[in-house]
Order: structure tokens, then sequence, then C-alpha cells
């Protein structure tokens, strides 16, 4: 699948929208095939595991068959694509809420493990990979949405209901720390 700019994205998601408003719920896979990848990316992002995540996006199919049946929210929304990350984060969180810390470690850590094995990925992605981990959740899924969803700061901080200073910090501490953790250490650093 071809990677579409943000400015495309944003208009076949709108184009998505009124589809559904105007011709019914037959319409809702063309919304769900172009989003979901993204948004069980997004899910990973801000739950930190990919069963959770899973979740997330069943309770958002859940969400989508609301908003076939009221495509008039969608359509409307000023910004259809941040509406739907909001919806992601928002079940996300509403699913972390739900379990206890001990258990989100222990899946954490397996499913990561497991994850590291199932996915082929180079060293250099696996090396970013563990290193978005490191982030804090409320940084990481800025990096996330500024980076691989393309967004403005704006956006961003429209989908994660804070302001766009704070948004536009999170990302700064966030590059600052992954730069700390994907710098290679020099043999200097090593004599020190």
């Amino acid at each position: 699948m071809e990677k579409l700019s943000p400015v495309k994205f944003a208009a076949k998601i709108r184009c998505c929208a009124n589809d559904l408003q105007d011709h019914g719920v037959d319409r809702l896979g063309s919304l769900y095939d172009l989003t979901a990848h993204r948004l069980v990316r997004y899910a990973v992002t801000v739950t930190r595991n990919m069963a959770d995540a899973e979740d997330a996006i069943q309770a958002i199919q859940a969400t989508m068959v609301r908003i076939a049946m009221k495509p008039k929210i969608l359509a409307t929304a000023q910004q259809p694509w941040a509406y739907l990350l909001r919806v992601t984060r928002n079940e996300a969180l509403r699913i972390l809420q739900k379990r206890k810390p001990l258990q989100i470690f222990a899946q954490c850590r397996q499913l990561w493990a497991r994850d590291a094995e199932i996915v082929e990925e180079n060293d250099q992605a696996q090396v970013i990979r563990q290193a978005l981990k490191r982030l804090p959740t409320n940084q990481s899924e800025v990096v996330v949405l500024k980076i691989w969803e393309e967004m403005t700061f704006a956006e961003i901080a429209s989908v994660l209901d804070e302001s766009p200073n704070t948004v536009a910090s999170r990302y700064r501490y966030a590059l600052q720390k992954l730069d700390s953790y994907l710098r290679p250490m020099t043999r200097e650093d090593i004599n020190v």
C-alpha cells in the first residue's frame, strides 16, 4: 500500500466519512481498511502491549458501528482523523484503567518478548522500537503521532486534549531522551 501524505490521508478519511454519511453502513469497510493499521499502531503506543491494543481496536470497531449508525458525527468533525485517534486513545486508556499495575507489567514483558521473536525487524528498527518503549507513554505517543502520522502539534493537541505547547514540550523531551538512548557509544565513552 502506498504511503499517503498527511493531506491526502486526511482527505481520504474525509471522503470516507462523507461517503458513509451519504451512502450508509455499506461504506464503513473503506474507512476501516484505511485506518485500522494506523489505529492499532497508535493503540499499541498507548497501551504498551498488543493484547490491550487489540481490545481497544475491538472497542473501536464497535465505535465505528455506532458512527455508521450516526455518520454525521464523523462527517461533521473538523478533523475526522484526529477524532478517530482520540476515540482510539480514550478506548485504550479505558482498557488500561481496568488492568492492575502488576498485570500490565507481566503482560508487557511477555508480549514484548513474543513480539521481538515474531516480528522480523532489522537491527536499527529494533533499537528504535526499544528506545520508544523506554519513553513515558505521554512522550512516545506524541512521537508516534508526529513522526509516523505526520500530524502538527495543534492536531496532536486536539487528539490528546492538551495544549500545543505541552505537546511540543513532550516531543522535545522525547527527542532528547531518544537521542541519548540511540547515540552509539564511541570508544572514548567506553574508556572514560
